[in-house]
């Protein structure tokens, strides 16, 4: 493996954690976004994640601003782009946002710069032509909060070069990664065919109004013995994510249930700046969460 300059392509919760991960590895890092906002709130983010580094791994104040020291921010793609051996894209989960990226970028890539995805749920071959390098292009997966949850599912589709697959392995274990090798396409890699159903049993119970938000995380959490339970997970990976995959499946489907849910979503919680963890609440109130009170479980 000879990857030296990575660009990130979108500038997310995840899209920021894989960048700053890969810069703390000592990898010179680009992050793309399209606005001069999503870079501003990436910039934010990074603050917080020096921070986190250092409660968390123990880095250094020297360690965290080397790390930062080795990001650059970009809002024009040819420039971010322009040194890449590796692409990483972490853009909405929305097909036609992905296709338009990927279309635009195997115009402006080098020849020789790699291209992986991190979607969560859609398949790498469905945008494995719009690449216009199909055999260098497969699938990334990371769990939020990676510096921590540091799994790197790594998945081809039937037109990868197996010497690219390999490669990609070598690097997510060079950024501090448990590469999870996937030699065939599935929906939702490993995790997210384990996570999405768990997480949508939970919001289907909530917009059918079975029980709410916490009676349900209290139930997992004192049957399981987990730490959280579902919609403390789901503040977590962002309520816009969550959304994006529900109203995604609300049209394949036309399923009832998902449109209402979907709905349920857009107008009680992201139009109310309800966005989850990151903006200090979602189904639950940050920095002090019901579910971290002693005496949540108790009767």
């Amino acid at each position: 493996m000879d990857y030296k300059n990575i660009t990130v392509a979108g500038s997310g919760v995840l899209g920021s954690q894989i960048a700053f991960q890969t810069a703390f590895k000592g990898f010179e890092t680009a992050v793309y976004d399209i606005s001069d906002e999503a870079i501003g709130k990436s910039e934010e983010r990074m603050m917080k994640l020096k921070e986190n580094y250092m409660r968390d791994l123990k880095a250094t104040q020297e360690d965290v601003d080397a790390a930062y020291g080795r990001l650059t921010f970009h809002t024009d793609l040819p420039e971010a782009v322009a040194q890449a051996d590796l692409v990483i894209e972490a853009i909405p989960e929305v097909t036609d946002i992905k296709m338009d990226f990927y279309r635009k970028l195997g115009g402006l890539a080098p020849e020789k710069t790699v291209f992986v995805t991190n979607s969560s749920t859609l398949l790498p071959s469905q945008f494995a032509e719009a690449t216009g390098r199909p055999e260098k292009f497969l699938a990334l997966h990371f769990a939020n909060t990676i510096w921590i949850n540091n799994t790197a599912e790594v998945m081809k589709h039937p037109g990868t070069d197996m010497k690219i697959f390999d490669e990609v392995i070598e690097f997510a274990k060079a950024i501090g990664m448990v590469a999870l090798p996937l030699y065939k396409e599935q929906p939702g890699y490993i995790l997210n065919s384990l996570l999405v159903p768990f997480l949508e049993a939970a919001e289907l119970l909530l917009v059918k109004e079975v029980a709410d938000v916490e009676t349900v995380d209290k139930t997992w959490m004192i049957a399981t013995g987990a730490p959280l339970g579902p919609f403390a997970i789901l503040d977590v990976v962002g309520i816009r994510t969550a959304h994006n995959i529900v109203q995604a499946k609300a049209a394949a489907t036309g399923r009832e249930d998902f449109v209402k849910l979907a709905g349920m979503l857009q107008t009680e919680y992201l139009d109310k700046g309800k966005i989850g963890r990151e903006s200090g609440e979602g189904f639950y109130k940050y920095p002090n969460p019901a579910f971290a009170d002693p005496g949540f479980l108790k009767n």
